[in-house]
């Protein structure tokens, strides 16, 4: 028999429904077609997140198959997908398909919490139109993000949803080798029955860490079952921002052929969720508390230094990554001897990059910025460094992977504090997105990072969890959820509904 043809296909959007539309411009930064998708996988240093790394890897480690890559884009975490843009890609997506046909499987590299500005669920849809192009018996898996807000219609016309089981993000590259062995088995005849269950608690991100808690307890419960004739087992955090009616949390379990072994485990984590929902509240300080904080160790060379996470406004939930105000008030504070990264603002990054290293002028952020939350200020700067941006991952989500952050510029505002600015809008997930450009991290008795929660996983050989302190501040990913003005939620979701009363439905198989 010739080697299978699998196809390859990535989609990653993460949306926030409080943020600017993503367009196309914003997946084609990212695009890549055919060959690339394998060159980049091979790569000593890939851009890709590694779903592909893994599957590939995976897939290689068993009989001959062939790869049949059709393309792979990314916008990230941003606003809604542009419908028309939505509209186009499918059409692609479609040709695409029907023109390497046939198929004996389908891997999707997908995020899971994708909404446009019309369709509340592209990531279904998509799915949908996958199995409608290829039939109903050919194997289709994916490897979502544990963000991810998953529907029927996903859940429905796969055979296999693999969540990430870590948050911060280390582990994409052995999910992609998951799917992948359960590709073979699916390949050599083996079918799923599926089990899946929304949950009505709207967790803040703070409180999704998978190490701790009721979350990482729940994540561990289901990897301790899978086992016997449980192939899979996903518990989804969900992302909050996305504003959608499948926002929450999610549990899927995947069996071979025993549906009732799914049924009862998904029944069972759902129900441990609910139980356990009240200790999911976000902890966060005031800035000024922060702020006391830092003058603390700055007065006392004994004492630890400390890691800020400005988590209201991080761009990997769709924050615009330029809010000022823990800025403003370390400044105002007085506050010295602190690193800030990394901060989106691509007219003082060029500005600097014309003025050149050692020009002094008055810096003026978020220029043109027109969000209200992200707020404008001016202080006296100075170039120390300049940089095209690139960089390789030291550990942690970016780990071996190379990133750009487009022209970047360091600035040494007020004569106190380090401040990177940069041009690709992105969350501070590594120590080399501050460090690659001059800047020691291990020299500062400050750090701020406009990051949620990945950025530990990059920083945590230097900064222990006493040392890193999450800051309440105004921005479009606050982690108090009851702040913002939700439009499309399915109601009753807890907190926002604190007393309300749920029971797991009788009913949760998938078909």
């Amino acid at each position: 028999m010739a080697p299978p043809r699998i196809a390859l296909l990535g989609f990653i959007l993460e949306t926030n429904g409080f943020a600017p539309m993503a367009v196309e411009a914003d997946f084609r930064r990212t695009w890549m077609d055919g060959e690339a998708i394998l060159n980049d996988a091979a790569a000593k240093a890939p851009r890709e997140p590694g779903g592909f790394v893994g599957f590939i890897s995976g897939m290689n480690a068993g009989e001959a198959w062939t790869p049949v890559p059709l393309f792979y884009t990314s916008a990230g975490a941003s606003g809604p997908m542009d419908q028309v843009f939505l509209d186009k890609f499918l059409k692609i997506l479609e040709e695409r398909l029907k023109a390497a046909m046939p198929f004996d499987g389908i891997y999707v590299q997908d995020h899971g919490a994708a909404g446009a500005t019309v369709d509340i669920d592209p990531d279904g849809t998509i799915f949908a139109l996958i199995r409608n192009v290829v039939g109903p018996k050919v194997p289709i898996v994916a490897t979502l993000d544990l963000h991810a807000n998953v529907s029927d219609a996903m859940v429905r016309n796969t055979d296999v949803l693999i969540s990430y089981l870590t948050n911060p993000h280390i582990d994409m590259v052995e999910r992609g080798r998951e799917a992948a062995f359960a590709m073979r088995e699916l390949l050599s005849g083996v079918k799923t029955a599926k089990a899946f269950i929304q949950v009505p608690i709207l967790p803040p991100q703070v409180s999704l860490l998978s190490d701790r808690g009721p979350y990482g307890e729940a994540i561990a419960k289901g990897q301790k079952a899978v086992k016997g004739s449980i192939l899979n087992v996903s518990v989804l955090g969900n992302c909050s921002f996305a504003d959608s009616p499948k926002t929450g949390m999610s549990v899927i379990v995947t069996a071979r052929e025993n549906q009732k072994a799914a049924d009862d485990l998904a029944k069972e984590l759902a129900q441990y969720l609910w139980d356990q929902r009240d200790r999911l509240r976000p902890k966060v300080m005031e800035i000024d508390e922060a702020v006391r904080r830092v003058k603390a160790v700055l007065a006392d060379p004994t004492r630890k230094p400390l890691l800020f996470a400005d988590c209201a406004d991080n761009p990997g939930g769709g924050g615009r990554g330029n809010t000022i105000h823990v800025l403003k008030a370390f400044l105002e504070n007085g506050i010295d001897r602190t690193a800030y990264g990394i901060f989106n603002d691509p007219l003082l990054a060029a500005e600097a990059h014309r003025l050149g290293i050692g020009a002094r002028f008055t810096a003026q952020l978020n220029r043109d910025e027109t969000n209200k939350l992200s707020g404008k200020l001016t202080a006296p700067a100075e170039v120390m460094g300049l940089s095209d941006g690139e960089f390789v991952g030291r550990r942690g989500t970016m780990g071996g992977r190379k990133g750009s952050l487009g022209q970047t510029a360091w600035l040494r505002l007020d004569g106190r504090i380090d401040v990177v600015f940069i041009t690709n809008r992105q969350q501070c997930l590594d120590t080399e997105m501050i460090e690659h450009i001059g800047i020691k991290v291990r020299n500062m008795r400050c750090v701020v990072v406009k990051s949620r929660g990945h950025f530990r996983a990059g920083f945590n050989d230097i900064f222990t969890d006493e040392q890193i302190l999450e800051v309440d501040s105004p921005g479009l990913t606050t982690p108090v959820l009851q702040r913002l003005p939700w439009t499309n939620l399915r109601h009753p979701i807890w907190p926002l509904e604190e007393n309300m009363v749920w029971q797991v439905p009788a009913e949760v198989a998938v078909r």
